[in-house]
């Protein structure tokens, strides 16, 4: 583990795509800071991911620091068919969507999806290809949705088709994703993302289907998900804002309003949550990113987000390892900044009577009052983490657990580096914790840490004590 890595609070989650997914590049990655890794499973087939799973954990145990999986699901996806050759629709024509496949034309194309026609109604919009044309629905038949153009542009096959005012009747999961999931749960994943969470009953679906093999992460690209955002962050382990189909079903100028409030509200319930789309687009192509684009990944940083995305810029883009290292140095500046201005940086959150949250509090209260080097937290279920973290200590956050697959889980959270823990007995384990922290070298004999642990030691779930020690 780099002491360069060691101190940023913020983590970076990279996609691996064609431009990356070699051994030396992904040991690269992961050298230059990479905490998770993200598996897009909307591309490639599991004999490509298998390979990268392979070379992930190959080069975590080479490297000796700990890096997550991430599987990504590809989730419903509406498209419509085959067009005889691109064709522009005028503002204000008639253009219809159809049950007939036969090839498309200039006056219509088809469309595959029974549950569309189901769902929508009289006035509902229909985005195309992002959200670059637009239609509002006019009359609807068995057969037919029948719409009027009201931003004009070209019309290509397949392109994806957006929803924005309407929940769609349809399963979370997709034959797909059911089949993408028998491989995922048989590998060393530690974390699923699923696409295009609509309501609370999509993420406890697919919850039945995980068990506890992996975390789950929703992500949050449907209006009608906020309506419900609450009860969707209590029901899964994290969330991600992912802001291109957000950006698309909504009128941009929300978006940064709503991906505050999304990380607040994680932030209170304890939960992990990730940033994520065209953060550094412009480095898929451009070494260097633009001034807007640094302000975005600071913004995420400033607002206390967990985790910050890159997708295509690692992926497939030109500069994947240059890419991360100015991302590295956007989020360091970033804190750096917070540290000296810490009203700049993620606002206080709401006092809670919940007993283990005040311990966690008071202990980073603790910390910061007798300037400990560090907070250790002693944790079977990664769960004591968690609320250290919701806290965002201006101070290290060492995690000690006994279990490998919450060790690499944690690589997600905020400010948490963890450490497999070999022994047993409270004493035993702040000695270990000791050695640790000396041998790299994050704090000097006679600094202080404080540690946070509960008794009886190592029952999960009784987290009711803090400790201030000298190394």
């Amino acid at each position: 583990m780099s002491n360069t890595n060691f101190f940023r609070s913020t983590k970076i989650v990279a996609t691996i795509g064609t431009a990356t997914d070699d051994y030396e590049n992904i040991k690269s990655l992961i050298k230059a800071g990479v905490n998770v890794f993200r598996l897009n499973f909307s591309h490639g087939n599991h004999g490509d991911h298998l390979k990268r799973i392979t070379y992930i954990r190959g080069a975590e145990k080479e490297l000796n620091i700990n890096v997550a999986i991430l599987a990504d699901l590809q989730g419903p996806k509406f498209r419509i068919g085959e067009m005889k050759k691109d064709i522009k629709v005028i503002k204000g024509n008639n253009f219809t969507f159809d049950k007939d496949t036969k090839i498309g034309d200039f006056n219509r194309v088809y469309l595959s999806h029974e549950e569309i026609f189901e769902s929508l109604s009289v006035g509902s919009k229909i985005l195309m290809d992002d959200g670059k044309l637009q239609f509002e629905v006019k009359k609807i038949t068995n057969e037919k949705i029948q719409t009027e153009v009201l931003v004009g542009g070209t019309v290509k096959s397949n392109k994806g088709v957006n929803l924005p005012d309407v929940v769609i009747n349809t399963n979370p999961l997709t034959e797909k994703d059911l089949d993408d999931l028998k491989f995922i749960l048989n590998q060393e994943i530690d974390w699923i993302a699923l696409s295009f969470v609509q309501k609370l009953s999509d993420v406890e679906e697919v919850k039945k289907h995980i068990k506890d093999k992996a975390l789950v992460i929703a992500k949050i690209e449907k209006p009608s998900a906020l309506k419900e955002l609450s009860q969707i962050v209590d029901a899964c382990d994290g969330i991600m804002v992912a802001r291109g189909d957000l950006g698309v079903e909504l009128p941009p100028e929300k978006v940064p309003g709503i991906q505050k409030e999304i990380i607040l509200e994680c932030r209170q319930a304890g939960k992990p949550v990730i940033v994520a789309t065209q953060m550094l687009e412009s480095m898929i192509e451009s070494p260097a990113p633009t001034r807007a684009e640094a302000s975005d990944v600071a913004t995420a940083v400033f607002d206390g987000a967990d985790a910050v995305m890159l997708s295509a810029e690692t992926a497939i883009g030109s500069f994947p390892i240059e890419t991360v290292n100015i991302m590295d140095r956007i989020i360091s500046s970033a804190e750096r900044h917070i540290h000296k201005h810490p009203g700049d940086g993620p606002q206080g959150l709401v006092a809670e009577s919940f007993v283990y949250n005040a311990v966690s509090r008071s202990a980073v209260s603790l910390a910061e009052s007798v300037k400990a080097k560090a907070v250790v937290a002693f944790t079977a279920s990664g769960n004591t983490a968690y609320r250290m973290a919701r806290e965002r200590p201006n101070l290290l956050l060492v995690v000690m657990t006994p279990e490998v697959n919450v060790k690499r889980k944690l690589s997600l959270l905020w400010g948490a580096y963890p450490f497999l823990s070999k022994v047993q007995g409270y004493e035993a384990a702040i000695q270990e914790a000791r050695e640790i922290i000396t041998k790299e070298k994050l704090a000097a004999k006679g600094d202080s840490i404080v540690v946070v642990a509960g008794m009886p030691f190592g029952i999960s779930g009784s987290t009711n004590s803090i400790r201030v020690v000298e190394i």
